[in-house]
């Protein structure tokens, strides 16, 4: 409604996420509500699970789940993360899943338009400046043409077209299942494997931050190590005072944000065709920085995904989605309105106005909501019909969530379709990460990330991963 007042204001939730690095005593009071929440269950700890998540909301709906355990009706999924299709002529089709979905995420993420924003991060920061500087300049003279990022003088190399912060993200996550199957974690049961990485990746990164602040004369001064979303700042400084999840996302003033969708996506790579626990292994790292309908997106994304990895079809990944979102909260209502409206459009661009108006939240500063953003990424895909090439350009041109919902849908009909569904062109531009927001993953090449994350899956639909008791639970049943 125009009179939302249940978020924070813009400088509020900055200044808080900085400040939390240095803060060392717990926060006194609840982050303010996006939306009506049912009351949190602070307990139930997962088993063997090292740092004890929340398994789920008070009163929210137990669903049916779809659980893809069996061969996929197109084909036969191989011990490398790769699928053969039925052909004709020479043969079949080779299919690579885990290739589609990094490739599909960095090209939603390139494709929108705050990508260049972030990839600007990497030029010297006077000209980040000037270009706030031509923003006023044309506010106060009402002129119309408006500034981009700007190389001048230096190489414009940055602000060429490509992957920036989600796809980074995004292998923030790859190497933590990447960890799981290495020696690191080889004493632990394969239940525990994932969920130790994850923990270890996090709370590495909030001693990196700490430090920084540590070494800082002020707090804001302080020069980080990576350049992260309002709720992940936040959820690493709870960490560095000594917070554990579920308080590290729930004490976090974006709790509702999208941040751990992206990780969300690469995580199901654990369990392809197994959408239950590719959920289960989601909330687990959503708890380090988000809760509520941040989670939920989570998980959707993951089951979604897992369900693409597995072999399914589009419908068939977005009921998976739509089975992990409870129908009492923000992100379910719109989800399966938006889905709805999908089912009934002739074409993704179609959808375009629709989602619009009536998904597409223009209140807020921040156009982050997992409650708009996930339910964009599951309409696009399915108007699509699972096609990449037709569900990012749909995404982008709601400029409203392009920060995200590009990436997300791109990852999902990536899944779907493989790398081969990737046009050529995107796939060398899209490739190789900057390192704008993760610095130390400058030049990894995703392709050569998605076949090391192929090699760790065993040849039995369900993944590496599966057979851990840990990971497999749904919200509300232990």
């Amino acid at each position: 409604p125009p009179t939302d007042l249940r978020r924070d204001t813009d400088g509020t939730v900055a200044r808080a996420a900085v400040r939390a690095t240095a803060t060392r005593d717990r926060p006194d009071r609840e982050p303010p509500s996006r939306a009506v929440r049912a009351a949190p269950s602070r307990t139930t700890p997962g088993p063997g699970s090292p740092t004890g998540p929340r398994t789920g909301t008070a009163g929210e709906p137990v669903r049916g789940s779809v659980r893809i355990v069996t061969r996929p009706p197109v084909g036969v999924r191989g011990a490398e993360g790769t699928r053969t299709t039925a052909g004709q002529g020479r043969g079949a089709t080779v299919v690579r899943p885990v290739e589609g979905l990094l490739l599909g995420l960095a090209a939603g993420d390139a494709a929108g338009w705050p990508a260049a924003r972030h990839r600007a991060a990497r030029m010297p920061e006077w000209t980040r400046r000037l270009t706030r500087e031509l923003d006023t300049f044309a506010e106060q003279n009402a002129t119309t043409t408006l500034p981009v990022p700007i190389a001048l003088n230096q190489p414009p190399e940055p602000l060429r077209l490509g992957p920036s912060d989600d796809a980074e993200w995004a292998a923030f996550a790859a190497e933590c299942v990447l960890a799981a199957a290495g020696p690191l974690c080889a004493g632990l049961s394969p239940g525990r494997r994932l969920r130790t990485a994850v923990d270890l990746a996090w709370n590495s990164l909030a001693a990196e931050v700490a430090a920084a602040a540590e070494r800082a004369p002020e707090v804001e001064s302080a020069v980080l190590p990576l350049r992260a979303r309002i709720s992940v700042r936040a959820g690493l400084g709870n960490l560095a005072a000594g917070l554990r999840p579920p308080a590290t996302g729930h004490d976090n003033p974006h709790y509702f944000d999208d941040a751990a969708c992206v990780r969300a996506a690469v995580l199901a790579v654990a369990h392809p065709g197994d959408p239950a626990a590719a959920a289960g292994l989601a909330e687990f790292d959503a708890r380090y920085t988000q809760d509520g309908d941040g989670v939920h997106g989570a998980r959707a994304m993951a089951a979604a995904v897992a369900a693409a990895l597995g072999g399914a079809g589009v419908d068939e990944a977005v009921e998976a989605a739509l089975d992990r979102l409870p129908c009492a909260t923000e992100i379910g209502r719109n989800a399966r309105h938006a889905v709805a409206l999908a089912r009934e459009a002739d074409a993704a661009f179609a959808l375009v106005p629709l989602l619009e108006h009536q998904i597409v939240d223009h209140v807020y500063s921040y156009g982050i909501a997992a409650a708009e953003t996930v339910p964009v990424a599951l309409a696009v895909a399915t108007a699509a019909r699972g096609r990449v090439g037709e569900a990012v350009p749909t995404a982008a041109c709601l400029s409203r969530v392009a920060d995200s919902a590009p990436a997300l849908a791109g990852a999902l009909t990536g899944a779907l379709g493989g790398g081969g569904a990737v046009p050529a062109s995107w796939r060398e531009a899209c490739r190789t990460l900057p390192g704008c927001a993760l610095p130390r993953f400058a030049g990894v090449d995703l392709v050569e990330l998605a076949g090391r994350l192929a090699d760790t899956e065993l040849g039995t639909p369900g993944g590496q991963f599966r057979h851990g008791d840990d990971n497999t639970s749904e919200p509300g049943t232990r």
